[in-house]
């Protein structure tokens, strides 16, 4: 199959293609006599891996360590679970931080009633922290970023 017909199957565009295999991430595939790139159902197979582990936000260098370990059938689950392990934590991290986030952001929500008749008291609160002083979103004291 042509590099078209590959990304229309495994549900992605040609440039995605082209950069997995640059990466590394896929096979290179057989060339026909005009130079076309011929694929086969094992690089679908391939795009279809990766694209999973992108899905579940795992980095390029962690879906390369898959893909080795995936091409060893003797290999230890081990392996995948500590990489796995590695993955969970900053993924707990990030969860904890756009938790905190939401809680800022109904904060700051809940300081305007939607009242047109004064001034916007989200607005004003950005006023304060560019101020540098408490706000709605940061009631300890300003952000810093």
């Amino acid at each position: 199959m042509k590099i078209g017909e590959l990304a229309a199957r495994a549900g992605c565009d040609v440039q995605t293609v082209r950069f997995y295999e640059r990466e590394g991430l896929l096979e290179e595939p057989a060339r026909e006599p005009s130079g076309y790139r011929r694929y086969e159902e094992r690089h679908l197979t391939q795009l279809s891996f990766v694209r999973h582990l992108r899905s579940l936000d795992i980095p390029l260098p962690e879906v390369r360590q898959l893909l080795a370990f995936a091409a060893e059938p003797e290999a230890s689950c081990t392996q995948v679970n500590d990489l796995l392990d590695g993955h969970i934590s900053p993924v707990r991290q990030r969860m904890r931080a756009l938790r905190a986030l939401e809680k800022q952001l109904v904060a700051l929500r809940k300081t305007c009633d939607g009242d047109a008749s004064h001034p916007c008291a989200i607005l004003e609160s950005f006023t304060s922290a560019a101020r540098e002083q408490a706000c709605a979103c940061h009631p300890d004291g300003p952000a810093r970023a």
